[in-house]
């Protein structure tokens, strides 16, 4: 844990933040111009399975995003140090985001190939981690909210590895994994160095928005210091040439 957060103090500078961001956006751009142009369709999908280049690495970092979460949430309630709340919001924040992406780049890829919107537990999970974003909001003093958030994001967890296996345990119209299983990859070769290639980019891609949001969220901490907080300057005894001109001769009196 202790490593995790060094690695997010080293990317937060903004040389590193600079250098990653351009590695980000090459690496995406990358991504869109192989998956469209360089490799071939599907031989039973067509071109549709083109979404399997964004939509599998976006599940990627959803479920790392929301692993951080649990990781930095235990460190938290351990320790106490309120650095690991600050890791484990910035997690969730970017976790909603490519838990939606998902969401509707499974939806896009679903409708064409099975004839329904897809919509499983994934839709639970966004659900969970929104409602987490929410309790953060709630919550009165920044000691309570920290030990509420993180007793969510570790429970919330437990639905992480249920929206992973759910095409396993249950029958659906979702295909069966491809490449993370037991067993060789059951993809094109093209396919699969692309797929991986795009793993790349957007665990980049995450790299690149926690640097940035921890780096906001530290100002965002400097800038919350109540105004009570800051001492009150001391009260300057008047000296005679400020008082009124009547009492003044009246204590010379």
């Amino acid at each position: 844990m202790r490593h995790l957060y060094r690695a997010l103090s080293v990317l937060g500078g903004y040389r590193a933040q600079r250098v990653m961001g351009v590695a980000t956006l090459a690496g995406l751009a990358a991504t869109v111009v192989i998956g469209l142009f360089v490799v071939p369709p599907d031989a039973t999908q067509g071109n549709v399975q083109r979404l399997m280049y964004v939509h599998v690495p976006a599940a990627w970092v959803m479920f790392m995003a929301f692993g951080v979460v649990f990781i930095a949430s235990a460190a938290y309630l351990k320790t106490g140090r309120i650095r690991w709340d600050r890791v484990a919001a910035a997690s969730a924040e970017i976790g909603v985001l490519f838990c939606a992406l998902t969401i509707v780049l499974g939806s896009l890829w679903g409708r064409p190939v099975w004839g329904t919107w897809w919509l499983t537990t994934t839709a639970v999970l966004l659900l969970i981690y929104v409602g987490y974003l929410s309790l953060r909001k709630v919550a009165d003093s920044p000691a309570r909210r920290a030990k509420w958030a993180a007793v969510v994001g570790i429970v919330g967890f437990i639905d992480v590895p249920i929206v992973h296996q759910s095409v396993v345990w249950w029958r659906s119209l979702h295909q069966q994994a491809t490449v993370l299983r037991l067993g060789a990859p059951t993809v094109a070769g093209s396919m699969l160095a692309t797929l991986l290639f795009a793993f790349v980019a957007f665990s980049l891609a995450y790299g690149y928005l926690m640097a940035v949001r921890m780096r906001v969220g530290r100002l965002e901490d400097r800038s919350a210091v109540p105004v009570s907080s800051r001492p009150a300057p001391r009260a300057r005894r008047p000296r005679p040439a400020d008082l009124p001109t009547s009492v003044a001769s009246d204590s010379h009196a």
